[in-house]
């Protein structure tokens, strides 16, 4: 999924694309209104992440003009401007969600999965069907897995990791392979975030994250899914 995030502020703009490609986006920027209407009509992103008060063009304007061509396109306001009345034209503009500044990086990341789960039905083919992994059931369409009565949250990453290994029963996967099937060719390794990853993972998907059995570590060689 590709999220267009158009913000001025440079630190706010780089710190949620950072946020948003660990959890397995894509993502283009923006830093003003008019860019972003450029951005919107070549890169066409699956969802838009709008600050209000930019220059050329607001964020009102610009949700308008991206509505007008494209009524389905998920929009999530992200600002400083607090008031209920901001609110309520945003959501009257057809915003799906409105984010107040300052936000935690859990919310925002939560929030966007959640519009982006309501907003689209992919196709049959755009993922896996459920899966099984030991007693936990996987629904990549709906990034969310589920065992008994819990249901668990998922990036798309998760679910990428997560499709990998369940292709791939029986077999050890090293560092490299995870990182290219699932963070992509142009990403620069590194050992320590992917480790990281799983550790996060395991505490969301696992019985006992402290005795992982859906993901494995293999000493010296990477992790692997028994079946």
């Amino acid at each position: 999924m590709k999220v267009l995030i158009a913000e001025d502020d440079a630190l706010t703009r780089n710190g949620l694309a950072e946020v948003l490609r660990s959890e397995g986006y894509g993502v283009v920027v923006a830093e003003d209104g008019q860019s972003a209407l450029e951005m919107f009509e070549s890169e066409s992103p699956d969802l838009v992440c709008l600050d209000i008060m930019m220059p050329e063009v607001n964020g009102y304007d610009v949700c308008r003009r991206m509505r007008a061509t494209r009524p389905a396109i998920p929009i999530v306001f992200i600002s400083a401007k607090s008031e209920e009345t901001d609110k309520v034209v945003g959501l009257e503009l057809g915003a799906d969600d409105f984010i107040v500044k300052p936000f935690g990086v859990k919310e925002v990341v939560a929030r966007i999965r959640a519009v982006a789960r309501r907003c689209h039905a992919p196709p049959a083919n755009a993922a896996p069907g459920p899966f099984v992994m030991g007693d936990l059931e996987v629904s990549p369409a709906e990034l969310r897995a589920r065992r008994g009565g819990e249901t668990y949250e998922l990036s798309p990453r998760d679910v990428s990791i997560l499709v990998l290994f369940h292709q791939s029963r029986g077999q050890v996967l090293d560092r490299g392979t995870i990182f290219n099937k699932c963070w992509g060719d142009d990403y620069m390794p590194n050992s320590r975030s992917l480790d990281q990853h799983i550790s996060q993972l395991r505490k969301r998907i696992e019985a006992d994250p402290k005795d992982p059995q859906l993901i494995r570590t293999v000493h010296g060689a990477g992790y692997r899914y028994d079946g």
